[in-house]
């Protein structure tokens, strides 16, 4: 079963998807407007109950980001080895992983287009496993890291390249332009070690494959990721990690290969689905 949010009619929904259509599960959860507060309420599991024996509800609807109302998205940059050695800085793997937040309103859903912004046209993208937290923790052991998350998703973590160069110390301004990026197209529960240990990402712009590895050549593994991040803050249900993206973003290109409207983003793994987002300019 997975999990959406999506709108039909002018209204919000969240609830499971099929294939025959969406399966609304808001009047199941009358004190819970969001996926996310199903989540930070500790209630994930109950959305696979509430769902089963339930007719479809929509089959006309348009998704939305994920969790619209995440309140933390931490990422974890350069993470896998080619992707050290696009710098070209003649670095080694660093000792510790580079973290930077994002928000929700950098997001937008499957199906919808990334918007590139009239200041700078160096929208790239960089196709991502993101996980979501189900229980609390602080300085969680890797042993342990893994039952901690609740769901997988996915992530076209898109960047405005020429902003990320602004300030020396951050990267924040290029990662946070409105809906530059997006997640989705729904959650997957996260039940077995599989899903992530074996998991193959795949990057397709306009049906060329730009990026291809697996998650167990990152030079961060997920368990570690838990591990670090919960050293300095208490994960808490409903937080998204956003794991790391392997080499062929548009940047590393010569000349640079960076997004266009018209153009097609699609980010795969099986298991998992494909998100898939168009790319237009912002509308004044």
């Amino acid at each position: 079963m997975k999990f959406a949010t999506f709108t039909a009619s002018g209204d919000t929904f969240f609830g499971a998807i099929t294939d025959q259509g969406a399966i609304a599960l808001n009047d199941d959860f009358p004190n819970h407007t969001s996926l996310f507060e199903v989540i930070a309420a500790g209630a994930f599991d109950q959305l696979l109950t509430a769902a089963e024996g339930k007719p479809v509800t929509h089959t006309d609807f348009a998704y939305e980001m994920v969790m619209p109302d995440a309140r933390r998205i931490l990422c974890v940059g350069v993470n896998f080895p080619d992707r050290n050695a696009e710098y070209k800085d003649g670095s080694t793997q660093p000792q510790y992983m580079s973290l930077f937040p994002r928000f929700a309103s950098g997001f937008t859903g499957h199906n919808r287009p990334l918007i590139r912004p009239p200041e700078n046209h160096t929208l790239d993208y960089e196709g991502e496993v993101a996980i979501v937290i189900g229980k609390a923790g602080r300085r969680i052991a890797q042993a342990e890291a893994y039952d901690h998350i609740a769901a997988l998703t996915l992530c076209n973590e898109g960047t405005i390249r020429d902003w990320v160069r602004h300030a020396k110390f951050n990267v924040t301004q290029g990662k946070n332009w409105d809906k530059s990026g997006a997640i989705g197209p729904w959650l997957v529960p996260f039940a077995d070690a599989a899903q992530l240990d074996e998991a193959r990402i795949q990057t397709h712009v306009n049906g060329e494959l730009r990026q291809d590895d697996t998650l167990n050549r990152m030079m961060f593994p997920i368990r570690r990721e838990i591990e670090y991040i919960s050293t300095f803050m208490t994960l808490q249900p409903g937080d998204v990690i956003i794991t790391g993206t392997p080499t062929g973003a548009g940047a590393r290109f010569d000349p640079p290969k960076y997004l266009v409207p018209g153009d097609v983003v699609e980010v795969s793994v099986e298991g998992i689905g494909t998100l898939c987002n168009t790319v237009e300019d912002e509308q004044p």
